[in-house]
């Protein structure tokens, strides 16, 4: 079955508005966790305007489940992933001004850049991954970068599944597909939710883990952190059926 990762991010930016430690980063991911999350993602960024460095290295020795951390390859972003060694790093090609991420890489252009970071990060252990769209030429170009995975980026999907579902996700199909052609395993995030999570697991081949933040935590105002976890796992469980 498809792993879900839930990204904290929002939690963070809901501390951060007011100072302080409510709500607690730490002790919503340890409870992300104990509710049936099988991991943990967060993107710290420069400004620190949501999750924070220290909050990544307070968060690390706590779990039990995988720690996926997000963000773009500067040098403070890898000498931070070296120092607390996550099972997996995302690598997104966020410029530090960016609301959230909202493209995936060029992997023609970045392969340089990219075959150096990844190859740093595999030599201590980290598995790989690259944000991407679905460009069938940047999937290929990915594959020689020595990344494990690519995480394919769903805004479209998301922004179509309602009007047309087929259409919409019959682009993500196909670059999955590519990927396993080229060795790649398969993650999945942006805009993923209740209402098309369940129909996009279920058509999309060999997809590992989906990370969650932003409609996650919202439905967890409305249905609590552990009823909505529950409920995000049983869609992904409809989909393996």
């Amino acid at each position: 079955m498809t792993r879900l990762s839930v990204n904290i991010n929002k939690i963070a930016t809901l501390r951060n508005a007011r100072g302080g430690s409510v709500p607690n980063v730490l002790e919503a991911a340890l409870n992300c966790e104990k509710f049936g999350a099988e991991g943990i993602t967060v993107h710290p960024r420069p400004d620190e305007r949501h999750i924070r460095y220290q909050d990544v290295r307070d968060i690390r020795p706590r779990l039990n489940t995988e720690f996926n951390i997000e963000g773009y390859p500067s040098e403070d972003f890898i000498d931070l992933v070296l120092e607390v060694k996550p099972e997996q790093v995302t690598l997104v090609p966020d410029p530090p001004d960016v609301l959230t991420s909202n493209a995936g890489w060029d992997t023609v252009e970045n392969e340089v850049l990219l075959k150096e970071v990844v190859g740093r990060f595999k030599e201590a252990g980290i598995r790989v991954s690259l944000f991407m769209e679905c460009n069938e030429d940047f999937i290929e170009a990915a594959g020689k970068t020595g990344a494990d995975r690519i995480e394919l980026y769903t805004e479209e999907y998301a922004r179509g599944f309602e009007r047309d579902p087929e259409n919409a996700v019959a682009p993500y199909t196909v670059a999955a597909e590519l990927a396993g052609k080229y060795g790649l395993g398969v993650n999945a995030g942006h805009d993923l939710n209740l209402d098309n999570l369940e129909y996009f697991a279920r058509m999309v081949p060999n997809l590992q883990e989906v990370s969650i933040g932003h409609a996650l935590i919202s439905d967890a105002l409305y249905y609590g952190l552990e009823n909505t976890i529950q409920m995000y796992l049983r869609k992904l469980e409809n989909a393996a059926r």
